[in-house]
């Protein structure tokens, strides 16, 4: 009992005080650092594009194609940048490609990136394709390699 008297209480105070600072600090860190993460996550999840999942149609007389896309942004006011997954489905074949630039007025379709045409028997890999006429055309640009079954 006698050491408990003997101890300084000017000691006890700022031992107390350095301890209770500390945790404090401790705590405010981490608040600031949950307030940045609730931020950044907000952030990131806030599209860069104009359209979310945009969906079209081209169509003529004999059928309709379909496009859709994971995301699109507009060049002006009749043009929108098609990008991630694009893809061209009807009754006949169907075309996979990543970016195209589609004319809402023209009903034309041009992509300069990796494509994929599909169609019963046939398959085309190009590196690119315009769709004009109302979709009657296609022509593939680049190297293409055709598999005909």
């Amino acid at each position: 009992m006698n050491f408990f008297l003997h101890i300084n209480k000017n000691l006890i105070f700022f031992f107390g005080l350095v301890i209770t600072l500390f945790f404090l600090i401790i705590i405010y860190s981490k608040q600031f650092n949950l307030d940045d993460v609730e931020v950044k996550t907000l952030t990131s999840t806030l599209p860069h594009a104009d359209i979310s999942e945009p969906k079209f149609a081209i169509n003529n007389e004999i059928e309709k194609i379909y496009i859709t896309a994971k995301e699109g942004n507009f060049l002006n006011e009749d043009e929108i940048l098609l990008n991630n997954n694009v893809s061209f489905k009807s009754n006949e074949f169907s075309i996979e490609t990543d970016s195209v630039i589609f004319d809402r007025n023209r009903q034309t379709a041009q992509s300069k990136t990796r494509s994929l045409f599909k169609s019963q028997n046939t398959t085309i890999s190009s590196d690119g394709f315009n769709i004009y006429d109302k979709g009657d055309k296609i022509v593939f640009y680049g190297n293409s390699f055709i598999v005909l079954k």
